[in-house]
């Protein structure tokens, strides 16, 4: 049965790379050619800190600053830009972006709600994702130092708290008051991360380490769509239930095409300017419409009715437990002992929160305000602290959804899709945010009528829609793309030989099925550990005569 899904999962992949090849047929044609330069959007300018991309000619920062430094120079430098930051959210695009960006953020909050709770015996559920996606977002949209960030629960994170809650069990520890104290540490040591700057490490990083992370959660959404679509099948003993499961693929492929088609509206010659923007902006909330509409009239028409999104009935905690936890219910030794497992919390609250808000940051995406990684980790480490209290889950930058929240607003030049600037502003990211906390409050009815098909588009869309732009990307679809004459491509400025490119590209792929293959295996807690590992792999080929000659060119 999980190989039938790998396969199926496989297939499903190759169309998206497929449908993806299609739409970029001129790119896929001038791979082909001898003379081929790739160049993606750059800023001259070079970048300083933490938030540059260059792999050379950067002076970094010192891994470790003064106490308080470079906090303090991340709150005078963004406190001067506080009203800029309200401003410049006040524009059509922001509706575009607030709706399509409420639903990409619902629907992860609705499918870790769910495993979490099971995970975690209802200790933690759908309630407190929810509240805790709402709460934390507007705190973080409001106070951060890079607001176009997006933050939520990831896969590390949950795959670790369920190990906790495993291991709670076996040593007979209640398991809240452990986890309180767990996040309470990692927040103790993610404030010192904030306070002495180790966030500069993240200077350190290169394009290697940033497509291969990107890829990983990119191909984990898409992979997650599909398996989400697959087990419907694997289920289906009966007409009805086939009949349930064909609609449901319905529905997804309906959203995921509709979303992506609309999106690159933008660079067609198609009506108005103005026209094909508001259109490309509101895609894939039109896509998720779209499919919604289709549901109701499978319904209405064929009497086949769709499971919907898992919303609670009533606002309280999943289990009816107390909001606030009692710290004190765990005994003294384990209070400290927790600072154990705490570290290896922190390593992935830091590397997640880190490597992300350093994608965002990419001079790719021409930002023109600055970074505040010390900042942005000082809230994370706060935030952090008060929801282990609470029992919520905590949150870090979450990968897609902030590239899917920086493309929303990106700015494009005139009937061209090359991108001019990003609208960076706080309104976007604490309005959708709003609407979450808002939607627990009032629209619980409403969105229980939206089946879970359609977020299984969206997350294809999502996962999809975040391949574009990246390199690595781009070189696996030459792997498979005739070759030139002479076995040479121009790339980045330089001509290097086939071999050398594909090797590089392979060694990238290896790296990046393993770290998917321990994600989703039992040791999925260890999954930063590789991340770390990435950097001194990159040293390695550039310290070998065959990669040497090409590194700055491969890995820029």
């Amino acid at each position: 049965g999980q190989g039938m899904a790998m396969r199926f999962a496989l297939r499903m992949l190759a169309l998206v790379l497929l449908y993806d090849s299609c739409w970029s047929l001129p790119i896929l044609s001038q791979l082909t050619h001898p003379l081929l330069v790739l160049r993606p959007p750059r800023n001259d300018k070079a970048g300083s800190g933490a938030g540059s991309l260059r792999a050379s000619h950067v002076s970094h920062p010192p891994l470790v600053r003064s106490f308080g430094e470079g906090l303090r120079q991340d709150l005078h430098t963004k406190s001067k830009l506080y009203w800029s930051d309200i401003k410049d959210g006040l524009k059509l695009q922001t509706l575009s972006t607030v709706a399509f960006l409420f639903f990409a953020c619902l629907a992860p909050a609705l499918a870790f709600g769910g495993l979490m709770s099971g995970m975690t015996g209802g200790n933690i559920g759908t309630v407190e994702y929810l509240m805790s996606t709402g709460v934390c977002g507007m705190i973080y949209a409001a106070f951060s130092g890079q607001p176009l960030t997006i933050i939520g629960s990831t896969g590390p994170v949950l795959a670790f708290t369920a190990v906790l809650y495993q291991f709670s069990l076996s040593i007979g520890l209640p398991f809240l008051p452990l986890y309180a104290w767990t996040g309470l540490w990692s927040s103790l040591f993610l404030l010192l991360g904030s306070f002495f700057s180790f966030s500069n490490v993240v200077a350190r990083l290169t394009r290697f380490t940033d497509e291969i992370f990107s890829l990983l959660i990119s191909f984990i959404f898409i992979f997650e769509a599909v398996k989400e679509s697959w087990k419907l099948f694997a289920i289906a003993r009966t007409p009805s239930a086939f009949n349930v499961a064909s609609s449901s693929l319905i529905l997804a492929t309906s959203a995921f095409l509709t979303a992506t088609s609309l999106s690159k509206l933008r660079a067609s010659k198609f009506f108005s300017k103005s026209v094909r923007d508001t259109v490309a902006n509101f895609a894939p909330t039109i896509g998720v419409a779209v499919a919604w509409f289709i549901g109701t009239q499978f319904k209405t028409n064929f009497g086949i009715s769709l499971s919907g999104l898992d919303v609670p009935a009533a606002l309280s905690t999943t289990s009816g437990r107390p909001w606030l936890i009692d710290i004190m219910e765990l005994p003294l030794w384990a209070r400290f002992a927790s600072a154990i497992p705490a570290l290896m919390a922190t390593i992935l609250l830091f590397m997640d929160q880190n490597i992300t808000v350093r994608l965002v940051n990419s001079d790719k995406h021409k930002l023109k305000k600055g970074h505040g990684y010390d900042l942005d980790l000082l809230i994370i480490a706060l935030l952090t602290g008060g929801s282990s209290v609470i029992g919520f889950p905590w949150l870090v930058a979450a990968t897609v959804r902030s590239l899917a929240h920086v493309r929303a607003n990106t700015v494009y030049e005139s009937g061209t899709a090359n991108v001019q600037g990003v609208l960076e502003q706080r309104v976007t990211g604490f309005l959708i945010h709003l609407l979450i906390a808002l939607s627990i409050l009032f629209l619980r009815p409403t969105l229980a009528t939206v089946p879970k098909c359609v977020m299984t588009g969206l997350f294809m869309y999502l996962g999809a829609s975040s391949l574009a732009g990246v390199d690595m990307w781009e070189r696996m679809k030459l792997l498979i793309s005739e070759k030139s004459e002479g076995n040479k491509y121009q790339w980045k400025d330089k001509l290097i030989p086939s071999s050398v490119l594909s090797s590089f590209t392979l060694i990238q792929m290896a790296c990046l099925a393993s770290m998917f293959l321990v994600k989703e295996s039992a040791i999925g807690v260890f999954f930063p550990v590789l991340i770390a590992g990435l950097g001194p792999i990159r040293s390695l080929l550039n310290r070998t005569p065959y990669f040497s000659p090409y590194m700055e060119s491969l890995d820029e």
